[in-house]
């Protein structure tokens, strides 16, 4: 592989990261609103995934792309 297309992998993992912590967030301010017990579930449920999906995919993007 060039270190072109390397570049571009990169960039397009991190740029999944960033939408899987940027949606977690937007799911969490939104419950920050709502009054219900649901509430929480949804904050913990989709949003903390998500936040921790994003953490995970962007630490693993790193970790792939030293190795190569």
């Amino acid at each position: 592989m060039t270190a072109e297309s390397n570049s571009v992998k990169m960039a397009l993992r991190l740029r999944v990261a960033g939408t899987c912590i940027l949606l977690g967030l937007l799911i969490e301010a939104l419950t920050l609103t709502w009054n219900s017990p649901i509430a929480f579930l949804v904050f913990l449920g989709f949003g903390g995934l998500l936040m921790f999906a994003g953490i995970v995919f962007y630490l693993l993007s790193l970790v792939s792309s030293s190795a190569t």
